[in-house]
């Protein structure tokens, strides 16, 4: 049943009551205007699809995503990065409330960001982002919408992945300069990196219980899929580590770096010391699997070591030297 009565303030407030759900009331300019809200949410009611947008329209998105921040993102290996998305995405729209979000204020952010020189899969993760924070709203926090705007948005194309590798004369060069540094087990880490295809973090986290110098396999209990992986060690990556010194507390293998930013610095450093212009520690990761298969291992073989779930997948990392099949051609 809907009650309309006009406030002190001029305003007209209409509201209704139905049994089993708590009264829903609404503040318009006009008589009106209220009569007409309240008979269409009479008639939600009556045809079963009403939706309580109360708590949508009284959040704002800046309040989502510091939920958000506080109860989901420390549980991702991606936090970091995750927050200073997420961080962003609350400057820019933390007063709309999600009730009034549309896709064409995602629409518009997206060029605007685009515009302004912003990689495509930059872009395309801001607004991965705040759809998730979105549906965990929707789906656990009660936040009652229609649809999910950020799923209506055209998605910002993405630059096809990176396809470098060292070129010849490099490895020399990256190697001279890693001895040089002041970071005593960056050779190592390096020469590891190249023969197991791990990324950093991986790397970084890895500890020595979790290697078996005698069967030459290292057991990754938890990484970027979820997954836990053995990779099989190769014997230059058992001699990258079998004489590192060990420190008394920290289990960790190369335990000088705490974080993988850390390391990310002494990398750089290397780099540009070394004279090697557009080179990623991540690149190394696509030097060592294209390896694996110029060893001839099969696709299967490859991702087991990878962890990669699909070929689709383990292809943008794989860039194969002509060089190299010219054998297999005859």
């Amino acid at each position: 049943m809907a009650t309309i009565r006009e406030r002190k303030c001029g305003m007209w407030q209409a509201q209704v009551r139905h049994r089993g759900m708590r009264p829903v009331a609404k503040t318009f300019k006009t008589k009106t205007a209220a009569t007409q809200w309240a008979r269409l949410l009479e008639s939600e009611i009556d045809l079963g699809v009403f939706v309580d947008r109360t708590e949508a329209q009284r959040s704002t998105l800046a309040e989502l995503i510091e939920r958000y921040l506080a109860e989901v993102t420390p549980r991702k290996k991606s936090a970091r990065n995750e927050t200073q998305r997420l961080k962003q995405l609350q400057r820019h729209f933390g007063a709309i409330s999600p009730a009034a979000l549309r896709n064409t204020h995602i629409a518009a952010y997206r060029d605007a960001r685009l515009n302004a020189g912003l990689a495509g899969a930059t872009v395309l993760k801001e607004i991965n982002s705040l759809s998730h924070v979105l549906d965990v709203a929707i789906k656990d926090w009660g936040i009652a919408l229609h649809v999910n705007p950020a799923k209506l948005v055209r998605r910002p194309k993405v630059a096809r992945g990176r396809e470098r590798r060292l070129l010849p004369g490099e490895e020399a060069k990256l190697f001279a300069a890693c001895a040089k540094s002041r970071a005593t087990m960056l050779t190592p880490v390096v020469r590891f990196a190249i023969e197991t295809a791990m990324r950093m973090g991986e790397i970084v986290s890895l500890r020595w219980s979790n290697v078996d110098i005698t069967s030459c396999v290292a057991t990754l209990p938890d990484t970027k899929t979820g997954d836990a992986r053995r990779v099989p060690l190769s014997t230059a990556a058992v001699a990258a580590i079998a004489q590192l010194p060990r420190h008394i507390k920290d289990g960790r293998v190369f335990w000088t770096w705490r974080r993988s930013d850390s390391l990310q610095n002494a990398w750089r450093r290397a780099v540009k010391s070394a004279g090697i212009v557009d080179f990623r520690f991540h690149d190394l990761r696509h030097e060592a699997t294209s390896r694996l298969f110029e060893k001839q291992l099969t696709l299967p073989e490859v991702a087991s070591v990878t962890g990669h779930k699909t070929w689709q997948m383990l292809r943008r990392y794989t860039h194969l030297r002509a060089e190299a099949l010219v054998a297999k051609l005859g």
